[in-house]
């Protein structure tokens, strides 16, 4: 596998993260879209590279959990699954509750700990392809996510590999980072669309959300969010509560799936806190690059820029796959 090498002359971290929104402003594909019903009445919204009914049984499905706000749109969503349909593979990804432009039904949305929703489309997916390798990437919050639901499904789960890219391991010691410096750029943004989503749940269903309309201009922070928000909204008694029961840091230990993880040492959304100090399981593939940003790692030059994450991933896969 080839170490990541940042494009020569943008080796800064911001410039990492940011690039990939302007280098790609258009999905590189449109995609296949599906909505599943869930066993609660809400919905998961799908986006497939491709028709599923034609996909061979022989080939793997390389299934994508989004980050925090994220969605077929994000730049690394629809690179990720484009770069699985140059294998041959399907590419399918499940828009997180909220996520795919219209508000779901129920109160609850998504976090970086919650499972549920992942484990009845990965389920879901079995029932229809009963012989197809089943490979899951998980990006920023979605790839937290993802290590949690190995940890919890363990060997019941329906994957044969995975891999997560920038995951804030460390919920709280990635909470505060983010309030610092630049990254505050960052947690403005991300803000600015969870609380436009919040508003139209709270008009939606005004007897169901913990917040009033009238306080959500108050949130300033993330931590805010998850304070008033996140936790009280999935039954966690604040939000240090959730960071800690949520955090995949300590959970490593109990995954069997073959599993890589991808963190950048620059990452301004995280903290030193996120990189494992145990010695960690042999099916886990630790990768720590000196650069990258957040869900960055944009090599080649500006001119000409590669997004290392799209030839990285499908390469461990095939490894694996040969192993």
């Amino acid at each position: 596998m080839m170490p990541f090498e940042p494009a020569s002359g943008l080796r800064n971290a911001h410039l990492q993260t940011l690039l990939p929104r302007f280098i790609r402003r258009k999905p590189l594909f449109t995609p296949v879209e599906q909505r599943i019903e869930t066993p609660d009445g809400d919905f998961l919204d799908l986006a497939w590279t491709g028709p599923a009914a034609q996909h061979p049984a022989s080939k793997p499905i390389m299934i994508l959990f989004h980050g925090l706000e994220g969605s077929f749109h994000s730049p690394y969503a629809n690179g990720l699954l484009h770069a699985a349909g140059q294998q041959g593979w399907l590419g399918v990804m499940m828009h997180f509750r909220g996520c795919s432009g219209e508000i779901n039904r129920q109160a609850r949305g998504y976090h970086s700990g919650e499972i549920t929703d992942a484990a009845f489309f990965i389920s879901w997916l079995r029932q229809q392809f009963p012989d197809t390798p089943l490979f899951a990437v998980g990006v920023s919050l979605g790839g937290n996510m993802l290590v949690n639901y190995l940890a919890e499904t363990n060997h019941e789960s329906e994957l044969a590999a995975a891999q997560v890219i920038s995951p804030p391991l460390n919920l709280a010691s990635c909470s505060e980072r983010i309030q610092q410096g630049f990254s505050r750029v960052y947690q403005q943004y991300l803000l600015g669309s969870m609380k436009k989503n919040l508003s139209r749940k709270i008009a939606a269903l005004p007897e169901k959300m913990p917040i009033a309309a009238s306080k959500v201009g108050e949130i300033r922070s993330l931590w805010q969010f998850d304070e008033q928000v996140t936790a009280p909204l999935h039954g966690f008694k604040d939000a240090a509560d959730y960071y800690q029961r949520c955090s995949g840091i300590n959970k490593l230990q109990r995954i069997q799936t073959r599993l890589r993880i991808i963190h950048a040492a620059d990452d301004p959304f995280m903290t030193s806190a996120v990189i494992p100090t145990q010695s960690l399981p042999e099916n886990i593939d630790y990768h720590l690059s000196p650069y990258g940003g957040h869900v960055g790692f944009v090599s080649g030059s500006l001119r000409n820029p590669n997004f290392w994450l799209e030839k990285t991933v499908p390469e461990w896969f095939e490894q694996v796959i040969k192993e």
